[in-house]
């Protein structure tokens, strides 16, 4: 992989998104949006890439991503989301849900859109009112779905002012992330490392069905679904595991995969080729995940600056009596596939927070006050 552009901006990053390219164009992302947290003022950015990854005159890169514009945020920003190509959702530690415009005219960004009590402990209205960070949202248009640390579910769509439905008692633990399964099913993780499949068809306030780890309730912080088998599922908890799920058998993970030293706090199957994997940690580490079979026979290593350690893994189910071209790599046995994983960012600094892949290029935020970026993925 070719060099990884560093750009520092004095502020804490807490969520990366690439701007989706529209759909038949053959152009790769230029633009991403950023969140930050924990700043004495929060901001939801856009940034472009443009002539990313010239040498300048001394052969150096000029990796420099440019601010094209940016607005404040009231609270952290946990979780954030394209909802188009003009317009980004925002999750907030204080409950509230917004939908910025983009101007691409004249470079700004405003409210187009807001709810502000999406999510709370004790309701409005009541003298002692108190919000709940929204943790998670996804989009599919014209629909939002936003999970937060009050159990809570909501439906909301654009251009409505109140939720289209709301689950409130979805979860007595804290809701962590959330991702459409299919477009009535969502998908939701929890803090007592349970997986729930939810389907809006059904007028109930109880899942469809319920997955979980089993021991120790480790509590997930993130999860993903596979963009063409969408029964398959992976995501990352507090003990920085990757955990891969077949959601149509079991109630377990098919397989559990030492990875992190702390949180995994994103996890992401890359969209067009899903079978890489790119996951990133409260241990400063950034990781590319690669389970392609065309990958020549290599023993389980992990590569990092020449360095490289045993990859343990094992696999909690034997799939061999399915067929093998039916199946996802991720599905498979990984000790006898050998999943590859190599160390994207040179040196471990403070927590990786968010990561976006589209096409051959990556980004991340960081603790450190770092965005770090790559067009050249795959060379």
């Amino acid at each position: 992989m070719e060099e990884i552009c560093a750009k520092f901006v004095s502020q804490k990053i807490s969520k990366t998104r690439w701007r989706p390219v529209p759909l038949g164009s053959l152009q790769t992302a230029e633009t991403f949006a950023t969140g930050s947290w924990d700043n004495e003022e929060n901001h939801v950015s856009l940034w472009s890439i443009g002539d990313f990854g010239n040498l300048d005159s001394d052969g150096g890169f000029e990796g420099d991503h440019q601010l094209l514009c940016d607005i404040g945020h009231h609270g952290d920003v946990m979780d954030l989301q394209f909802f188009d190509q003009e317009r980004i959702v925002a999750a907030s530690s204080t409950g509230y849900v917004t939908i910025f415009l983009h101007h691409p005219n004249n470079q700004t960004l405003s409210v187009n859109q807001q709810w502000t009590t999406a999510h709370y402990h004790t309701g409005p209205g009541s003298p002692s009112y108190s919000s709940a960070p929204c943790t998670g949202i996804v989009c599919n248009n014209p629909e939002i779905v936003t999970v937060g640390e009050d159990g809570r579910i909501n439906l909301f769509r654009a251009d409505h002012k109140e939720a289209v439905r709301t689950i409130d008692n979805a979860d007595s633990s804290t809701l962590h992330a959330v991702t459409f399964l299919r477009t009535p099913e969502i998908l939701t993780v929890n803090s007592i490392g349970q997986l729930k499949i939810w389907d809006f068809r059904q007028q109930g306030n109880e899942p469809s069905q319920i997955l979980s780890l089993t021991g120790d309730r480790v509590p997930l912080h993130c999860v993903d679904r596979h963009p063409n088998q969408q029964h398959v599922v992976a995501t990352g908890g507090q003990d920085g595991m990757l955990s891969i799920w077949d959601v149509r058998q079991g109630t377990m993970p098919v397989s559990l995969l030492k990875a992190h030293e702390a949180e995994m706090w994103e996890v992401h199957f890359h969209p067009s080729n899903p079978d890489h994997l790119f996951t990133c940690s409260e241990d400063g580490s950034l990781w590319h995940w690669d389970a392609s079979t065309d990958v020549p026979e290599k023993s389980s290593l992990f590569h990092q600056g020449g360095r490289t350690s045993t990859f343990l893994s094992h696999s909690i189910s034997n799939q061999a009596n399915v067929h093998q071209s039916l199946i996802s790599s991720w599905l498979t046995d990984p000790a006898k596939d050998r999943i590859e994983i190599t160390s994207l960012l040179p040196n471990r600094t403070l927590s990786v927070n968010s990561l976006d892949v589209l096409g051959p290029c990556l980004v991340c935020g960081t603790d450190a006050e770092a965005i770090y970026v790559t067009r050249q993925l795959f060379s």
